[in-house]
């Protein structure tokens, strides 16, 4: 989860309520779902987001929602923008790779120190998050004078340009620098840029973004020196360019709804392609319906239409309620910087929250049932007893997980359209192989996908806890994924178990002995023959065979995935199928 450093005495001036303490702010807070890490050296909180509210990765965003918290902004606000005197020109020499382009400008900004650096970790945040570290968005913001503008049309305006070009091509002078480089030079001698040159290294052209003077950006890398912003910059040029034109859209409506709160005036640019022509920043309103019935049941409150509206607009949402069908549907509008709100479940949490989860009292359901634990629980509940009777400590990781993770750092292919030289190189054929169960559009590099398997998520713990003592034995029984056109939604779920030893003399041995006992609790036969699995030690790994059907593997962990984990001794380990010890 990203982690936003906020000054609360900055937040008490942008709220308004002066009269609020530390611990007031903090209770606040934690009611719109920001939780509280710890403060650092100068007094900041440190808050954890939920990855869905991007709006609150500045503090200016989340003054926003405090302010509607507390009744004092309702219903929805949006900028009123100045029309266009700059145009973005894309020209047909543009990498393919990276083809989208947008912006804003902002006037009459007071860029405080405080100010400058929310920006800039408002900039930072967005990379991590819905520009995927750069690959996908990329944000440059400069000093509007000193950019000098050719003329866009016969009516006068300024235009700057999208272009490509050569490796070798113009020279400019890059941030934290005072020598000119070329695109290629910025890659291998500057230290952003030998960070970033994966993003752009295997283009045949390089992005970049001239003004009338030269080259003054070259994204997603590093912007020239010659328009940093500082705290005397009161007009900024925003450019933003990636691989998918509505995240960066959006990447820009956020920072611009940060500065308005500062002040600032916003005013749109013009993006001419060949073929079409936008104007942004995109300020539009898009509306969605629930009805009352789904904010009822989902709830478990009754609300009258007139209440139902104005937590609506405490939400910073506007509605109307309308009769169709003996049913009242409310037609909800959504500001521009709500990116999260996909489904009618959504505006509900809204209401939820403005309502206050607190205050919701629990009852009963009206259900002519008697409650209890079904049967795949209390297996879960018994392999978890027998886990921790062993020695192992209990875990409970995030489901969702990266390819990087779940796939290439463990040595397992991804299914591919390639043809594996082995059976132990076909990511279908060993566990945690298959077509994993993907997000199309994700908020986060870290958590795209389900994971097919549970192990590189205990492997991501030790790795995490080199600083602890040893030995480290570690379990989790959680939940794996994989897709499945046979199954109604297309992906075959499962409960597995996953054990690791962590030690210096940890071997398959160990993990073995383990592993009989786990299943002679449940009266089950068990075979390890011996098999092949890139995860683990040729010659030390089997699979894991109970009632006479393969559900899993056991094994020493191979030493490129240690090395992989910075682990500096030896882990042995096994997983398989829950459902083996029914």
């Amino acid at each position: 989860m990203p982690t936003v450093d906020v000054s609360p005495d900055e937040l008490r001036r942008l709220t308004g309520h002066d009269e609020k303490d530390d611990e007031e702010l903090k209770d606040d807070m934690f009611a719109l779902g920001l939780e509280f890490e710890g403060e650092t050296e100068e007094g900041d909180m440190q808050l954890e987001f939920a990855p869905d509210r991007l709006d609150r990765l500045s503090i200016e965003g989340v003054a926003r929602s405090l302010r509607y918290q507390y009744g004092d902004d309702r219903g929805i606000y949006t900028p009123k923008p100045n029309d266009p005197d700059w145009t973005i020109a894309v020209d047909e020499s543009v990498p393919d790779e990276r083809p989208y382009v947008t912006g804003a400008i902002v006037r009459g900004v007071n860029l405080s120190e405080e100010a400058l650096d929310s920006l800039i970790q408002l900039q930072e945040k967005l990379h991590a998050t819905m520009g995927r570290k750069r690959a996908k968005g990329a944000i440059g913001i400069h000093d509007l004078t000193m950019l000098k503008g050719s003329s866009a049309t016969e009516e006068g305006g300024n235009s700057i340009e999208y272009v490509g070009v050569e490796s070798d091509g113009d020279r400019f002078v890059p941030l934290d620098s005072d020598a000119e480089m070329t695109p290629d030079e910025v890659l291998r001698s500057h230290p952003t840029g030998e960070k970033y040159a994966d993003l752009v290294s295997e283009y045949d052209r390089y992005p970049a973004i001239y003004d009338d003077i030269g080259l003054f950006s070259f994204p997603p890398v590093i912007n020239g020196r010659r328009t940093e912003v500082t705290t005397d910059s009161r007009d900024l040029f925003i450019e933003l360019t990636g691989t998918d034109q509505w995240t960066i859209d959006k990447m820009c409506t956020i920072i611009c709804y940060a500065l308005d709160a500062r002040g600032a005036t916003i005013e749109e640019v013009e993006v001419t392609y060949d073929d079409h022509m936008l104007v942004r920043p995109d300020l539009e309103v898009t509306t969605k319906s629930v009805t009352h019935e789904q904010v009822e049941t989902l709830l478990g409150i009754d609300f009258t239409p007139d209440e139902v509206l104005d937590l609506l607009a405490r939400s910073g949402l506007s509605g109307e309620a309308s009769e169709e069908e003996d049913s009242v549907v409310y037609e909800v509008e959504i500001p521009p910087y709500r990116v999260d709100v996909l489904h009618p479940v959504d505006i509900v949490d809204d209401i939820g929250r403005a309502y206050g989860f607190n205050d919701l009292s629990p009852r009963y359901p009206d259900v002519g049932t008697v409650g209890g634990q079904h049967e795949r629980s209390q297996l879960e509940d018994a392999a978890r007893e027998v886990l921790v009777g062993l020695g192992f400590e209990d875990l409970l990781n995030f489901h969702m997980i990266s390819a990087e993770e779940n796939f290439r750092r463990m040595r397992v292919e991804q299914e591919s359209d390639v043809e594996p030289e082995t059976d132990a190189e076909a990511g279908t054929d060993v566990v945690g192989g298959g077509t994993p169960a993907a997000i199309k559009n994700p908020y986060s590099e870290d958590y795209t996908m389900l994971r097919t398997w549970a192990l590189p998520s205990l492997m991501m713990v030790l790795e995490n806890n080199t600083h602890r003592s040893y030995p480290q034995d570690i379990a989790e029984i959680g939940l794996a994924a994989q897709v499945d056109e046979s199954e109604n939604t297309g992906v075959a779920e499962h409960r597995t178990v996953a054990g690791v030893l962590a030690r210096h003399d940890a071997s398959y041995e160990d993990a073995k002995a383990r592993l009989q006992a786990i299943v002679r609790n449940f009266n089950a036969d068990l075979e390890t023959p011996p098999t092949e699995h890139p995860t683990f030690i040729s010659g030390r790994a089997a699979d894991v065979v109970i009632g006479g059907e393969t559900v899993g593997v056991i094994g020493e962990i191979h030493p490129e995935v240690l090395v992989e984990h910075d682990l500096e001794l030896p882990v042995a380990g096994f997983e398989f199928r829950l459902d083996a010890l029914e």
